[in-house]
């Protein structure tokens, strides 16, 4: 290829990237990294400081992992429901103070149900109270480089000193696929079973987009919808970042939009972008994080802002679509607006309990349905006891047949000792 005609593809390409980092909404952050190299791929105020919400936890996560593999507590231990832990604000478990539970069933809670009082009950088991477990986490941020965060709660609650940053962010989520691959699936699984009660994970990309395998959700008024998101194809893992999304519909079809990029991207071809680096090269902006509890919470909202809005399938040639406001080189890069397709569940709900393990004298572990790697689907198991067959070690059976009874203490009444997910949907702060 002459030399001219290489350069004025590459004036065309960074042309087009700089228009498109131009058009795009002044109130979000999008990233889109190798999980494995850490390369960047997609960048939109990536490195402006942010409220995290609930996607704190992922954080709440590494700590408490990371005590677990380093041998000052099991994932078997119980710990107690304070009565500080059941003070939090929703969403939450709404267990009762003095309930006992172990750290395994609190970390499915967490992930999946982004229950508040969980954080606190995790922070209180691992670090003894609040305040030292929320100094190992600006601990822990301050090893992994993730320079533009600090941490007041384990949870996310609104907190002026709460701040990150979608290049944080994915730091993080690298060094919790890298360092904790064994318990990959805490952020993996698409949906708990606490007695009768199912509470499906918060992260519509679960079950709907293909391949995606994680991570966290989060929101409050002032952050907007965020979200942490991971998928595998090929053998090739990526994180996607969106943080002050207008809907939880928004942020999960917009997640989906740059990871399908990144998977379609040519990589013989990668030599004609221009390149970005890795994520922990990206430079941090100086500022204040926005504060959108105006356009996300304010007055002119049609409905109430919550963390499980419906999901709703939009498409690009609507002018109303969600994607209005999205870069031109996202929204090109496929053809339709929602990459979401039908719940397909890949495994059956995992069950969560009170009181201590009940796993036999050897504990088995069965695998998550793996994402296939042609982009399909995962494919659901076609029995409980099929897919039980395998066993691996780790912290939970996965496929164990439900057992018929509710948990003893919820047993004689389902929702004494715990409450379920609230019809109504609770008000954010």
């Amino acid at each position: 290829m002459p030399v001219s005609f290489r350069a004025t593809i590459l004036a065309v390409i960074t042309a087009a990237a700089v228009g498109g980092h131009a058009a795009s909404a002044a109130a979000e952050a999008l990233l889109l990294v190798e999980a494995d190299s850490g390369k960047v791929l997609h960048a939109e105020n990536a490195t402006n400081p942010w409220y995290p919400a609930s996607v704190t936890k992922l954080m709440t996560t590494y700590v408490t992992l990371r005590a677990v593999k380093d041998g000052r507590l099991s994932l078997d231990k119980l710990i107690t429901v304070s009565s500080r832990a059941a003070a939090q604000q929703p969403s939450k478990m709404g267990f009762k103070a003095g309930t006992k539970l172990t750290v395994d069933n609190a970390l499915k809670m967490l992930m999946v149900h982004s229950a508040n009082d969980m954080a606190v009950v995790l922070a209180e088991g691992v670090g003894g109270s609040i305040e030292n477990f929320v100094g190992e986490m600006n601990g822990a941020a301050q090893r992994l480089g993730m320079t533009q965060t600090s941490y007041v709660n384990p949870n996310g609650l609104p907190a002026d000193g709460q701040i990150t940053s979608a290049r944080d962010l994915a730091i993080l989520a690298r060094a919790l696929i890298h360092d904790f691959p064994e318990y990959d699936l805490y952020w993996h699984i698409p949906a708990i079973k606490l007695g009768r009660v199912v509470m499906r994970n918060y992260n519509m990309l679960m079950d709907r987009y293909p391949g995606a395998d994680g991570m966290k959700t989060g929101f409050i008024c002032a952050s907007g919808f965020n979200l942490v998101a991971s998928a595998t194809r090929n053998n090739r893992r990526l994180i996607a970042v969106v943080l002050g999304a207008s809907s939880a519909t928004a942020r999960a079809e917009k997640a989906a939009q740059l990871l399908e990029k990144g998977f379609s991207t040519d990589t013989t071809l990668s030599w004609l972008m221009p390149s970005l680096g890795t994520v922990s090269v990206l430079t941090p902006v100086a500022a204040e994080p926005p504060n959108l509890r105006e356009d996300v919470c304010g007055k002119n909202r049609h409905r109430e802002a919550a963390e499980d809005e419906p999901v709703v399938v939009t498409n690009d040639r609507d002018p109303s679509s969600a994607f209005s406001s999205m870069s031109v080189d996202l929204t090109r890069s496929v053809r339709h607006a929602s990459l979401l397709g039908p719940l397909t569940p890949s495994m059956p709900p995992i069950e969560v309990y009170l009181g201590p393990s009940r796993k036999p004298a050897t504990r088995s572990f069965a695998a998550a349905p793996p994402a296939r790697t042609d982009g399909g689907a995962a494919e659901a198991p076609k029995s409980a006891a099929a897919a039980a067959a395998p066993t691996f070690p780790g912290p939970w059976n996965l496929f164990a047949p439900a057992t018929s009874s509710a948990p003893a203490d919820l047993a004689a009444n389902p929702i004494d000792g715990a409450v379920p997910i609230p019809r109504r949907r609770p008000k954010r702060q």
